[in-house]
C-alpha cells in the first residue's frame, strides 16, 4: 500500500472512530480542551497530514480504543470488498427496549459481534446485510421480514422508531 493510501485509510479509520463517539470536529476540540484542534483532526482524517506515532498514542487514548483499532491494514482494498456491501445500522440503545423476550437473540448477535470487533462504541452496530440471514433463522423467519422487524422496532439507527403500542409483526 502506498503511503498516501495509507494515511487515507488510517484518516479514514480515525474519522470512524470519532463519528462512533458521536462527535464532530469541534466537539474532539473541546472535550479535548484544545489539546487536539479541529482543523489538524480534520487534516488526519483526510490523510493531508500524517500523524506521528506518540500523537496516535495520544489520539488513541483520548478515544478510549487500543491504537490497533485505528491502524488500517496493509493490504489494499480491492472490487468486492466488505466496504462495498449493502451495511445496516442497528439502534443499540433502542434494542434494550424490544418487548419481552423478542430482542434477545438479536442481543446475543449483537453482542457477539461487538466482542469480535472489539466495538467500543455502544450506541450503534453496524453489520453487512448478507450477515443478517444467521439472525433470520434465530428468528425463523426471511431477511425480508427480519427487515420489517427490525423497522418496527425502531432498531434501525437511520429510520424512526415506530410509534409507541405498535407490535411487530409475528413471523
Amino acid at each position: 500500500m502506498a503511503d498516501t493510501d495509507y494515511g487515507k485509510a488510517l484518516g479514514e479509520r480515525l474519522r470512524n472512530i470519532r463519528m462512533q463517539k458521536g462527535m464532530s470536529l469541534r466537539d474532539v476540540e473541546h472535550a479535548s480542551e484544545g489539546s487536539w484542534k479541529a482543523a489538524v483532526v480534520g487534516a488526519y482524517e483526510r490523510g493531508d497530514r500524517n500523524v506521528t506515532v506518540p500523537r496516535l498514542y495520544e489520539l488513541a487514548g483520548f478515544y478510549n480504543v487500543p491504537i490497533s483499532e485505528i491502524l488500517p491494514d496493509a493490504a489494499p482494498a480491492g472490487p468486492g470488498t466488505v466496504d462495498d456491501r449493502p451495511k445496516v445500522k442497528l439502534d443499540l440503545k433502542r434494542l434494550q427496549q424490544v418487548p419481552g423476550h423478542e430482542g434477545d437473540p438479536l442481543l446475543r448477535f449483537a453482542h457477539a459481534i461487538q466482542s469480535l470487533r472489539g466495538d467500543f462504541n455502544g450506541k450503534v452496530l453496524t453489520v453487512r446485510e448478507d450477515d443478517l440471514m444467521p439472525l433470520a433463522l434465530a428468528y425463523q423467519t426471511t431477511l425480508e421480514d427480519l427487515g420489517i422487524r427490525l423497522k418496527d422496532w425502531g432498531l434501525l439507527a437511520d429510520e424512526p422508531a415506530a410509534p409507541a403500542g405498535e407490535a411487530a409483526p409475528q413471523g
